[in-house]
């Protein structure tokens, strides 16, 4: 997928996806009780994806990724809110979520059009866009931004 919109000069966005407080809820339900979590969140990604093509697989642990070929920043974004609605109507208790209820982090990149980037820098900027999803406080959605060059630094 990633040589043929490289081909096409397409547009590419990746979402990195976390389940906020994982452990605490694995430790306090259960494994059983985070496998069905799992399948639940697992379940509900699958159903908001509209497109053929758009991909959804599980990282590992509590991680997911989605690729959407074809897809600028707005789209992504549009996808990321729908998971947010579709999680939270799954209505999950989670007694160590300070909503009650299990939510995720998205972080989100986009390249447009696929040119020079490679798959690792794309899951890279993906992983930054999470890790700031989970550091302004979780259950939201980040973009990835370039880092901005301090001039006063430079010189």
């Amino acid at each position: 997928e990633w040589r043929r919109l490289r081909r096409l000069a397409a547009p590419l966005a990746l979402l990195m996806l976390d389940i906020d407080y994982f452990k605490p809820y694995n430790d306090a339900l259960g494994h059983l009780a985070g496998d069905d979590a799992l399948r639940k969140v697992s379940a509900a990604l699958r159903e908001s994806l509209q497109r053929e093509g758009d991909t959804v697989c599980r990282c590992g642990g509590e991680e997911f990724a989605i690729i959407l070929a074809n897809t600028h920043q707005e789209g992504a974004e549009q996808v990321a809110a729908s998971i947010h609605a579709a999680i939270a109507s799954l209505d999950i208790k989670h007694p160590s979520s300070p909503l009650g209820r299990l939510t995720l982090s998205i972080g989100i990149t986009v390249v447009d059009p696929v040119i020079d980037e490679q798959p690792g820098e794309l899951l890279a900027q993906g992983d930054q866009a999470l890790y700031h999803a989970k550091h302004e406080g979780r259950n939201r959605t980040c973009l990835w931004q370039p880092p901005v060059l301090d001039l006063h630094q430079a010189t």
